[in-house]
């Protein structure tokens, strides 16, 4: 996901931005159905006891993507993919694209060996936190559109398309809106990057230290996956928090939302993510794969111009 320290300065800044920003966008249009079952699963309420009427209409993430598919057809499923790739061109170019010069940055420019783990957590941190403060009225729009299929049959949609949310929420609720839910994004983005970007950098440097392993595509998969997992098992409550508060605009802070969220669907909800965590691992794989492979063909292509 991160280019190898030796080879900083093989791509240029705006090339590794670009690699990034179209890796992500390749793994958000792969993984979008599991992230609209995700937010599901998250906006949903807790069911009233003794009430049939209020059983959760959605269990699990297969049994989610499966409701949606059947009671809102197959294409219900990539709500909000348009929003998503906005929200990858920015979000995912910054935290990935800047990791890298951010960490060079902080351990300064004569730093010889390897780089120390707090370095490349405060690296990843300020990346997610820089890149979703860009990007973050396109992860309102998206939560915002992916919520719609909760609506009642007959109730008008609010929103046709992600362009009309943008500027409906910035006519109706005012500019400001569109960075509703700011807080908790902040810190879900900036957790989850560091955790990912962090323990991804780590695993690898780790794995290469055994005898046998090279820098080639297993080394990465598993360096993914274990930085997927670590990014799943950190991120989830604030992620929830994130989720409601962009999908329902009754909350007043962060607090209010996470307070309430404990009180009324008790704590087990705040880690309501843990069943759509392949979102998060297999868009950490691919979006892996895939930068490796646009960042050695940019890498090429600088070299010969």
């Amino acid at each position: 996901m991160v280019a190898d320290q030796k080879g900083k300065s093989d791509i240029s800044l705006a090339g590794t931005f670009a690699s990034s920003a179209f890796a992500a966008c390749f793994a958000e249009i792969c993984t979008i159905p599991l992230d609209t079952a995700k937010v599901r699963l998250q906006l949903q309420k807790k069911a009233v006891a003794g009430d049939a009427a209020s059983l959760p209409k959605y269990r699990g993430m297969l049994g989610t993507v499966g409701t949606i598919a059947r009671e809102e057809g197959f294409a219900a499923l990539w709500k909000g993919v348009i929003p998503g790739l906005h929200r990858q061109c920015l979000f995912g170019g910054l935290r990935i694209g800047m990791y890298e010069p951010v960490k060079n940055f902080y351990v300064g420019k004569d730093h010889v060996g390897e780089v120390p783990l707090t370095k490349k957590i405060l690296a990843a941190l300020t990346t997610g936190a820089l890149g979703i403060t860009v990007a973050n009225p396109t992860d309102l729009v998206k939560v915002r559109l992916q919520a719609e299929g909760r609506l009642p049959p007959g109730v008008p949609r609010r929103y046709s398309g992600a362009l009309n949310a943008y500027s409906t929420i910035a006519r109706q609720e005012g500019v400001t809106a569109l960075w509703t839910g700011l807080g908790p994004n902040i810190a879900r983005n900036a957790i989850i990057n560091a955790a990912e970007l962090a323990s991804y950098d780590q695993i690898k440097q780790s794995i290469l230290k055994i005898p046998g392993f090279s820098d080639n595509v297993v080394t990465h998969l598993l360096s993914g996956l274990g930085a997927g997992f670590f990014a799943v098992c950190i991120g989830s409550p604030v992620d929830v928090v994130k989720s409601r508060m962009m999908g329902d605009s009754t909350y007043k802070s962060t607090l209010d939302c996470f307070v309430k969220t404990l009180k009324n669907d008790n704590w087990k909800s705040i880690f309501s993510t843990s069943s759509p965590s392949p979102e998060v691992l297999a868009e950490t794989f691919l979006a892996v794969v895939r930068l490796r492979n646009l960042s050695k063909t940019l890498s090429l292509l600088e070299l010969k111009t």
